[in-house]
């Protein structure tokens, strides 16, 4: 994910970059070198990342914890890097994919069943603040990898599944 001021956030397995201790998420600066005064370091993998407007960033992935502090799959945080503590959707399992709609809303895929509290399987959509946007309840027969928005407002999402919304759709479909 590429921030206004032209630095891009990187996310993944790794816990290197550039010869510096790293742990799954790095920030480097427009020229490529390393931004070493962020540093959110979540345990375990970060499989998207995305900003939002207001500079925030989210991170999701397979983690249990970012910036030590226990944030479950799904976690935000400020542009130096600190926790955003406001933001705790807390889904029970791995997020793989975000999508920001212009309005500021986030749509969440991956393998969870529930998220705020509320189930929801596989896909879900926020609100930016982090609550669960109750007006949107699709559901997939298995995990969403992919996600992405059209201009018209349409969201297109890919994975593993067979079914969205009780509708026969194999691994690619669109809402």
């Amino acid at each position: 994910a590429v921030q206004p001021d032209g630095k891009i956030l990187v996310g993944g397995n790794f816990v290197l970059v550039a010869g510096q201790s790293r742990y799954r998420v790095a920030r480097l600066n427009p020229d490529g070198t390393l931004d070493a005064g962020f540093n959110p370091g979540p345990d375990l993998s970060v499989y998207t990342l995305a900003v939002q407007p207001d500079g925030k960033i989210l991170l999701g992935g397979g983690f249990t914890t970012l910036t030590g502090q226990p944030r479950r799959y799904l976690g935000r945080v400020h542009s130096d890097g600190s926790l955003d503590a406001a933001f705790n959707p807390n889904p029970d399992s791995g997020v793989r994919c975000l999508a920001l709609q212009p309005d500021g809303r986030i749509v969440v895929g991956g393998n969870f069943t529930e998220i705020c509290g509320e189930v929801r399987l596989r896909i879900a959509r926020l609100n930016a603040d982090g609550t669960l946007d109750t007006n949107f309840n699709a559901s997939t027969s298995y995990v969403v990898n992919a996600l992405a928005l059209q201009p018209d407002g349409r969201i297109l999402l890919g994975g593993t599944f067979g079914t969205v919304c009780g509708q026969p759709r194999s691994n690619i479909a669109r809402l």
